[in-house]
């Protein structure tokens, strides 16, 4: 008996592959836009948007210095100073739009991806870095910052983020929830299991996806048979799709989102299509399963290059206001390099002082012991 190649096998099941049209790739989609990739800014009827100079401004200052200290991250962790990083190049206005939205008693839930987000909430960019040097598990207050925790399991930040709408309805709270994830876990049944408490409870939540095209190596046409936003129809709650390297249509779309759930008329679910111009973490090669010239004609979509084309049409900038975010962001830069090699490393004993909220004498023990291992080196070197 002759056994087939899988990869033949995928080929001989090729009818029954999703067409990448149908799930939004290949061909133009239909999303929501208000600002071209040309800097041409367009109106929608039903997200109309309106910003002052001086807002457009910020958001460019947001996209620049969301985009350096990323950078600078990628950097550092080439050169061994960080255990790894999850770039978020190219979807900065997927995050700034968003975060930009919230209101300050607003709740995000990010995966590990939501720099820009944590930007957007006042988190320091060291405390994110600190945590992927492993000198830290988050560094910030979610509480204070209404940003929770980083969360590395795929997915699982949805059941937590409508949880915790679920408690605002039942405060009688006039805040949402916003719940981000990536096309990947979409798949997942955490999510989907989110979505139908969210529905069933009206719960006051926007799950918002970044649809980066790509969930490591995986294609969104691989995943879907129809674009992402309208998964929503089949749990009983609208969807958007808008157009994720705009970050003025994101900002307008996320507060529609946001309004329509705290208004109580239950979630929403925004698709940000746009696209991972790098790896999805620093461990990961996608030069082995995606061409150049998909990356290339992504390029000409840059939300940066967008925003500064709009800012000079309208002479709204000049070269004065550039070049003062570019030495801004060469200072953002300095501070995180800085920052992170002078992180002093953690006393390894930490690890036991949280374990249980009050002391337990099992972990006591385990405490000493460690103690007695770590002391029995010369000079007292813990390892």
């Amino acid at each position: 008996m002759t056994v087939k190649s899988t990869s033949r096998a995928r080929k001989k099941a090729a009818p029954g592959v999703p067409d990448p049209a149908r799930a939004g790739i290949g061909a133009e989609p239909e999303l929501v836009q208000l600002l071209t990739p040309e800097g041409d800014r367009v109106e929608h009827p039903e997200f109309p948007l309106t910003v002052t100079p001086e807002e457009l401004r910020a958001l460019y200052r947001d996209l620049v210095l969301v985009r350096r200290f990323d950078a600078e991250a990628t950097s550092l962790q080439r050169q061994g100073e960080l255990g790894l990083w999850a770039s978020l190049l190219g979807q900065e206005a997927a995050q700034v739009g968003s975060g930009r939205a919230m209101r300050t008693g607003d709740y995000a839930f990010p995966t590990y991806r939501e720099h820009g987000v944590a930007w957007c909430r006042d988190v320091d960019p060291l405390n994110l870095l600190g945590m992927f040097r492993g000198v830290n598990h988050g560094g910030w207050d979610p509480n204070e910052k209404n940003f929770h925790l980083y969360t590395i399991v795929i997915g699982s930040q949805t059941l937590h983020a409508t949880g915790y709408a679920m408690g605002i309805s039942k405060d009688g709270a006039d805040d949402a929830v916003v719940a981000y994830f990536g096309d990947g876990a979409s798949s997942q049944g955490d999510v989907n299991e989110a979505f139908t408490f969210a529905s069933v409870y009206n719960s006051p939540v926007v799950f918002f996806c970044q649809n980066n095209q790509w969930a490591i190596s995986e294609p969104t046409a691989l995943q879907t048979r129809i674009p992402l936003y309208r998964r929503a129809s089949g749990f009983g709650f609208p969807g958007v799709r808008v157009d994720g390297n705009d970050v003025l249509a994101v900002l307008a779309v996320t507060r529609w989102a946001l309004d329509h759930a705290r208004s109580g008329q239950g979630p929403v679910l925004v698709e940000a299509f746009t696209y991972r111009m790098g790896a999805h973490t620093t461990s990961d090669d996608p030069t082995r399963y995606r061409q150049s010239e998909e990356t290339e004609s992504w390029k000409a979509k840059d939300p940066i290059l967008r925003l500064k084309a709009h800012l000079e049409k309208e002479g709204l900038a000049d070269e004065a206001f550039f070049a003062g975010i570019e030495a801004e962001s060469e200072q953002l830069g300095l501070r995180v390099r800085e920052g992170v090699r002078s992180m002093p490393d953690p006393d390894p004993t930490l690890i036991f002082d949280h374990v249980y909220s009050e002391q337990h004498p099992l972990v006591d023990e385990e405490r000493a012991e460690y103690e007695a291992y770590a002391a029995s080196f010369e000079g007292g070197e813990r390892h």
